[in-house]
């Protein structure tokens, strides 16, 4: 049976939730919950450990008040710091805690300092998704108490978030905690899936908690879909395809000195399924296999306007070392209102407006900041905003690439899952286009199409990571294409 999507919150849509589970009374229970995933994930890495709660004085220190009271259960050496409690679910667990027998003490730098020479694993319930940079100076001391603290050899679980952490921004703002485990409640949020914030959160652990799925995605700002959910959206041949209903796939790309990328683009096209792809360029594009038809044009603009007459493709993928005329080559093929990926130079900030339902603009943060006017620091600090604003300026589905990749279309936001830190490498953005574009070419819509390419290549990089190890190329991804595809497939068809 079909899994329900993952989604990721905004500190809004956490309150929002809350204040929806506390109207149906449902709040305690959840709250229960939560303290209990995060004793039983605390438990299944350290069994037996001695364990140091820190609890803030809001919701996040309740739900640790909880797992103290779990972990005492499960035999656990248990031992509390806590703040004042301001939530009401606080002060009740602070006394249900109390009537198990354990008395927090009071929550200060110097006896954080004190009771983590005695402990084994300390956990983080200071501060949860509502908070705002900066610390306090009295908060401050405590984080920096408990990250010299996992310096002298104790590690740190984080409840939720990593104290110190804005949820919805990428950056680190200032002192913050930095978990060996992070137990991430319902759902992830910004700050636990793009670096450098990531970074301060070790292993993630989703502890989707029984809420209400329609409650849980009518908050959500962005799904993140599973390999079962992508694999479905995947094409399905009849046994009587050939090439023709395969999916025609043109690559406009190659410019002198950067040939490559329009052969990578069409090498990925090929891999990911295209039954046809022919690359057109102003220059030699090479050879890198011999099922690509290479054609070169001195009049490039001329010539597609006569291959386009003569039989349009059922897909395009256009920039990839196109050079100075992409520009005007892009609102050329954009006037055919064609299923149409759009990469590297032809990401061009006055083609705003230009786009239709059927376009895939593929950005990296740089591109992506060149688009918008900004920074590059704003694009990578807030990833949703900006694949949204994107979406909102260019039209049709918008792929914000990176670790993980964000899509952005008219129907909402997702994230990708997966890839390997040996994609970081030349010509991996290109093959990611041809993707894209075999998979329009086979029917998927934009949307569909964007959101499956990505994982799709992710995946193939998880393969080629598995056989290769490190310094992965772009060609060591295309040819693992096939097998990602098994992978995807494969998924789907066990979840029914």
């Amino acid at each position: 049976m079909p899994q329900l999507p993952e989604v990721v919150f905004t500190p809004e849509g956490v309150q929002a939730l809350d204040a929806r589970l506390a109207a149906a009374g449902l709040l305690d229970p959840a709250m229960e919950e939560a303290g209990r995933a995060t004793a039983e994930a605390v438990h299944a890495r350290f069994p037996g450990g001695r364990v140091l709660l820190l609890a803030g004085g809001g919701a996040n220190g309740g739900d640790a008040h909880v797992a103290a009271r779990h972990l005492a259960a499960l035999g656990h050496a248990v031992r509390v710091l806590a703040a004042p409690a301001r939530h009401p679910l606080t002060r009740v667990n602070r006394r249900r805690l109390a009537a198990f027998g354990i008395r927090p003490g009071p929550l200060t730098a110097p006896a954080v300092a004190r009771l983590a020479r005695e402990a084994d694993v300390l956990v983080d319930g200071l501060l949860g998704t509502g908070f705002r940079p900066p610390l306090r100076p009295a908060l401050s001391a405590v984080v920096a108490a408990v990250n010299a603290a996992r310096a002298g050899g104790a590690r740190v679980v984080a409840l939720d978030l990593p104290s110190g952490l804005d949820a919805a921004r990428a950056d680190v703002p200032g002192e913050a905690v930095q978990a060996d485990l992070t137990v991430t409640l319902t759902g992830f949020k910004a700050a636990l899936l793009f670096g450098p914030a990531a970074h301060r959160a070790g292993e993630v652990v989703l502890a989707p908690l029984r809420v209400p799925g329609t409650w849980r995605e009518d908050q959500a700002l962005a799904l993140r879909p599973d390999d079962a959910a992508v694999g479905r959206l995947l094409p399905v041949r009849f046994a009587d395809a050939h090439k023709g209903t395969a999916g025609r796939v043109w690559v406009i790309g190659g410019h002198p000195g950067t040939t490559g990328a329009a052969a990578l683009a069409g090498l990925g096209a090929l891999r990911a399924g295209a039954g046809l792809v022919t690359v057109h360029s102003a220059a030699d594009v090479p050879l890198v296999t011999p099922e690509l038809m290479v054609r070169r044009h001195a009049d490039l603009a001329g010539a597609l306007e006569e291959a386009w007459a003569a039989g349009p493709p059922d897909a395009l993928c256009l920039g990839m070392g196109l050079g100075p005329q992409a520009a005007d080559l892009a609102r050329q093929v954009l006037a055919w209102n064609l299923p149409t990926v759009l990469d590297a130079d032809a990401l061009q900030p006055d083609l705003a407006g230009a786009g239709h339902a059927g376009c895939v603009w593929t950005p990296h943060p740089g591109e992506a900041a060149r688009l918008l006017g900004v920074t590059v620091g704003e694009v990578t600090r807030d990833p949703f905003a900006a694949a949204r604003a994107l979406g909102d300026r260019f039209g049709g589905a918008v792929v914000l690439k990176g670790g993980p990749s964000v899509v952005a279309h008219a129907g909402g936001l997702t994230v990708s899952r997966g890839g390997h830190p040996g994609m970081a490498s030349a010509g991996m953005g290109d093959t990611l286009a041809g993707v894209i574009a075999a998979l329009l070419g086979q029917g998927l819509s934009a949307p569909d199409a964007a959101v499956a390419g990505v994982r799709l290549h992710a995946r193939a990089g998880e393969r080629a990571g598995e056989r290769q190890g490190y310094g992965l190329t772009a060609s060591d991804v295309s040819g693992e294409l096939g097998g990602a595809w098994l992978d995807l497939r494969g998924a789907a068809r066990r979840e029914g």
